[in-house]
């Protein structure tokens, strides 16, 4: 019988406790004194994390990272007040100077009581490895050759292609006032591949990448050629482009990245901070219709391996799925511990904080619209007129009004259902709420994202997850360069 490794608790204890001469009897008089004030939320997080970076172009390895980060965050919180310290030296001296300067904020009068701990071990969505150990250096710019000659091999107009290889070991620890203790191991992956095609003097790029939540062997030489010749083909295309129209005219999306859109447009708008003060175009709108009839948008942190996805969430709570909009009915907002509170419902395991030196907030994960029961071919067929964006590159949203802009890396214009030819500088206007009013057809064919993505908000950012059906939707604006 094959002996079973250890837990994300015991591989946390061993990097963030024991080297520091800390404990749970640590942590719990460390609460001890930030409790001897009353508050009604106090947490610790531990976090060691060690990342590394290789950039390859020309052949040659142009660019090499790698760091170790280490440190401890404690906040307290009273009423709508948050005080927040930390600290990149481990040990309890600096714990209780941090729970000091914290407790700052809290009313005098409290007991120093401390709950029972209440260990919470995650649902196991992939598996507790460092990717940075598990490959030796040579192996890893190995990957980066390879796909760098299989993009030149497809296309005699490829003239230059960069690759870019990341991978990071995050090892986390949480401990909570309530008596949680929760821990987490995360492996993060990506590849990215940059490739420029030059054809009669005229040069454009294409983009491709992925990755995940487990190690450097997922890059078999199946992937890596799939996402070269992504990479060439969107390259192609785009040298043959001729500028794109402008107006209102419907627009079909296609599956997996384009729903960046979704994301951006509305997924912010579905957090519960800013709901909570009023400021989202969605505030107060619980069992309302926000949309048209068969969209059914999901925030779900629960998928394996999936970039979004946490086993828990920064503020110890399990992630979940959570169903935001149903059937064009708004149903719920994503929530962190704070915003839960305040605003008397359940946490949805929606906490999230780029490092220990930063404060949690609500924040998407895997964020995507469900499969329609309509065919994908079909959708594009029905466009008379119009244009098909099967991929994105950046955009803008407002959160208060919900306007956005965003950028096509690849888009065709479309007559009577066909794709006659590639158009270069689309851009789609419009305002998120509006736009989900306005989807006539859903797809059958709800993909994912490679894992890509990477999410800003309010300086921090995170890995997250889109993705979505084929859609049409309505008159939309389209901005263009013709």
């Amino acid at each position: 019988m094959t002996k079973p490794g250890p837990t994300p608790l015991d591989i946390a204890k061993a990097a963030l406790l024991t080297p520091f001469g800390l404990d749970e009897q640590s942590l719990a008089r460390t609460f001890g004194t930030i409790l001897a004030h009353r508050a009604d939320d106090a947490d610790l997080y531990f976090q060691h994390n060690r990342s590394e970076g290789w950039t390859l172009e020309e052949g040659e390895v142009k660019n090499g990272s790698f760091s170790i980060d280490q440190g401890v965050g404690v906040r307290v919180v009273s009423g709508e007040k948050t005080a927040f310290a930390y600290s990149d030296d481990i040990n309890e001296g600096a714990l209780d100077a941090a729970a000091r300067v914290t407790r700052a904020i809290a009313a005098d009068g409290g007991d120093a009581s401390v709950a029972a701990p209440n260990v919470r071990t995650g649902s196991g969505l992939y598996a507790p490895i460092d990717p940075v150990a598990g490959l030796d250096d040579a192996k890893k710019v190995l990957i980066l050759e390879t796909v760098e000659k299989m993009a030149r091999r497809i296309d005699p107009r490829v003239k230059q292609v960069i690759g870019r290889l990341s991978g990071e070991y995050d090892v986390v620890l949480v401990a909570r006032a309530d008596g949680t203790l929760a821990a987490d191991v995360r492996p993060l992956v990506h590849l990215s591949v940059t490739v420029i095609a030059e054809q009669d003097g005229r040069r454009e790029q294409g983009h491709a990448g992925g990755g995940g939540r487990f190690g450097y062997e997922h890059f078999t030489d199946e992937r890596l050629q799939k996402m070269a010749g992504d990479a060439v083909r969107q390259a192609t295309v785009n040298l043959d482009s001729r500028p794109a129209p402008a107006g209102a005219m419907s627009v079909v999306l296609g599956p997996g990245w384009p729903g960046i859109l979704l994301h951006e447009a509305i997924g912010h708008g579905l957090e519960g901070d800013f709901n909570r003060k009023g400021t989202s175009a969605f505030s107060g709108r619980i069992g309302e219709r926000v949309a048209a009839k068969g969209v059914t948008v999901v925030d779900d942190g629960t998928l394996p391996d999936r970039r979004g996805s946490l086993s828990i969430d920064d503020e110890g709570n399990t992630t979940q799925r959570n169903v935001l909009i149903e059937d064009g009915v708004l149903r719920g907002y994503m929530q962190d511990s704070l915003n839960a509170r305040l605003m008397g419902v359940a946490p949805t395991g929606n906490g999230r904080r780029e490092s220990y030196a930063a404060l949690p907030m609500p924040r998407m994960t895997n964020t995507y619209m469900l499969s329609g029961d309509q065919d994908a071919d079909e959708i594009l067929a029905s466009l008379d007129r119009g244009l098909f964006f099967p991929n994105f590159g950046g955009g803008e949203v407002d959160i208060v009004s919900g306007k956005f802009v965003f950028s096509a890396s690849e888009a065709w214009w479309v007559e009577k259902g066909k794709k006659l030819y590639p158009v270069k500088g689309a851009t789609l206007i419009g305002n998120g709420p509006d736009a989900l009013t306005r989807v006539a057809m859903i797809g059958d064919d709800m993909s994912l994202d490679p894992g890509v993505g990477m999410c800003g908000k309010e300086g921090q950012s995170v890995p997250v997850g889109v993705g979505q059906p084929t859609l049409r939707i309505e008159g939309l604006t389209v901005g263009g360069t013709a």
